[in-house]
């Protein structure tokens, strides 16, 4: 697979066109989780702004998901029997990875944020392994994800999933434990090595002591006990004071404000618009020093950076687009809502069960500092699996209605074309559809209408206008064989290298 240099040279000044279809479904695959084609025309013609914005208001407003019925249950509330007590935690674990799922395929920007954050403030459920823990971790994701990014650090840290995992519940004054204060610096807001010391990585984990009252252990939130914190004077940033755990978060923000944006606002770039951020070719340092002083200049407010770069002329360069390698989840949530097929709760039980066989298991990260992503999603065993288990959706949808795959066609080609009889026009909408970019070439384009035309359909039954009463006539509406020729294209399609990028 060809990797790309980031040549974009253009600016965060406002993409002032409209929306062509190529830009608007570009803006949903990195906004959400893809679109329908529906969702697609109606966006085509818009101001990006206007689009943008209602984007963001639909983020801001959206209510985190509802609490299930055992967020708040400790030890006591599950079965004494070890075995029954574990099934009980999987079987809410998955409901909860259900709900969840759902959440990322219909919450556009609110849940891609939540998700890329799960994926920055990491911990991971077999480590803490408490369904309640679980929902108050993404919970705070929600709701913060396009909040203020001071509140969120000072909120994630607190959360018993990241107290337990990071080891805050055992960080006692006369002992202190600086994993969490390592991480604080290193992962979460200034990146390595990049404005703090060691001294203030101990410094700070006496700051953070003393949420360490555990009660019931393994499902009972962490609470503050002011025997085991650390009141004795400590200097943080140069700052030397009898601190504790707000004073840090205050100290860290007010000390290193253009770090911290700085260190943001590329793992932003990096996610939305091009995995490299370095490369000399193009001018993304200098959007991330932009993007750094619009975080820094609205007391780290994330929703004014996002807007400013996601209407941009940057964002929607061409450089910008397709350029993503594809995450396992971006695989199928993008199939599902791009094709619009029916799927349920099953549906979504296989896709986080397949994610988790290509390296992406929901709710936990490889390690503290997450999936590398990009290049790191294709390689040999993945690619193939990526190709098998595409192709395993597919044919389950198709099982389940076959229809559904005449109607997908007959939306991509518009109702202009609804009844062609051209098999050119419904291979060009769909390639255009599941590509970013089309294919890189003529000949694979003839590839893939070379397999759409299939052995059951004569050539000649192909022709440029309908013939009423004309026998034999293929046509796009009516003819039996189209089900199945758009399931062998979508077939053909999903192990094309295009079909890869978002």
């Amino acid at each position: 697979m060809e990797f790309f240099v980031n040549c974009n040279t253009s600016t965060l000044a406002p993409y002032t066109t409209p929306l062509d279809k190529t830009r608007a479904a570009h803006l949903y695959r990195r906004l959400g989780f893809s679109a329908s084609v529906q969702t697609v025309d109606q966006a085509v013609g818009q101001n990006a702004g206007t689009l943008v914005d209602s984007l963001i208001n639909e983020a801001i407003n959206m209510p985190p998901l509802a609490a299930p019925a055992w967020a708040d249950w400790n030890n006591s509330n599950y079965p004494d029997d070890d075995d029954l007590a574990r099934q009980l935690r999987r079987a809410q674990t998955e409901e909860w990875a259900v709900a969840y799922t759902n959440g990322l395929l219909t919450n556009n920007l609110r849940d891609r944020l939540s998700f890329f954050w799960s994926n920055h403030f990491v911990t991971e459920l077999d480590v803490y392994n408490c369904p309640g823990f679980l929902y108050y971790y993404i919970n705070c994701l929600q709701r913060n994800a396009i909040g203020n990014f001071k509140t969120f650090v000072s909120e994630i840290g607190l959360t018993s999933a990241m107290l337990y995992y990071l080891d805050g519940a055992y960080n006692n004054g006369n002992n202190p434990n600086e994993n969490y204060a390592r991480e604080l610096y290193e992962l979460f807001t200034l990146g390595e090595g990049n404005g703090y010391t060691e001294q203030d990585i101990i410094e700070t984990a006496r700051a953070l002591s003393g949420y360490t009252e555990r009660g019931d252990v393994g499902c009972s939130q962490p609470l503050f006990d002011p025997t085991s914190f650390d009141a004795g004077t400590k200097t943080i940033l140069g700052q030397t004071g009898n601190w504790n755990y707000d004073d840090v978060m205050d100290i860290l923000f007010q000390q290193r404000p253009t770090e911290i944006a700085t260190f943001i606002c590329g793992k932003l770039y990096e996610y939305f618009v091009h995995p490299d951020s370095d490369d000399d070719a193009g001018n993304a340092q200098t959007i991330i020093s932009g993007m750094a002083a619009t975080m820094v200049a609205n007391n780290f407010e994330i929703a004014p950076v996002l807007s400013q770069l996601f209407r941009s002329q940057h964002f929607f360069d061409d450089e910008a687009i397709g350029v993503i390698i594809k995450s396992p989840f971006d695989l199928y949530l993008n199939l599902i809502n791009e094709t619009s097929f029916a799927y349920n709760d099953n549906t979504i039980l296989n896709v986080v069960d397949t994610t988790r066989m290509l390296g992406q298991e929901l709710f936990d990260p490889v390690d503290v500092a997450g999936w590398q992503r990009d290049r790191t999603w294709i390689n040999t065993n993945f690619i193939i699996g990526r190709w098998l288990t595409l192709e395993v959706f597919l044919e389950l949808f198709f099982q389940g209605n076959q229809e559904q795959f005449r109607t997908l066609a007959m939306n991509a080609v518009g109702p202009a074309d609804s009844n062609t009889s051209n098999p050119e026009t419904v291979v060009r909408a769909l390639v255009n559809k599941f590509t970013p970019l089309g294919l890189l070439t003529e000949q694979d384009f003839q590839n893939a209408l070379d397999v759409f035309k299939i052995d059951d359909v004569p050539e000649e039954y192909y022709g440029p206008d309908y013939i009423p009463g004309g026998l034999g006539l293929w046509m796009l509406s009516v003819s039996p064989e189209v089900p199945q020729q758009v399931f062998l294209l979508l077939m053909h399609l999903s192990r094309q290298p295009e079909f890869q990028l978002k």
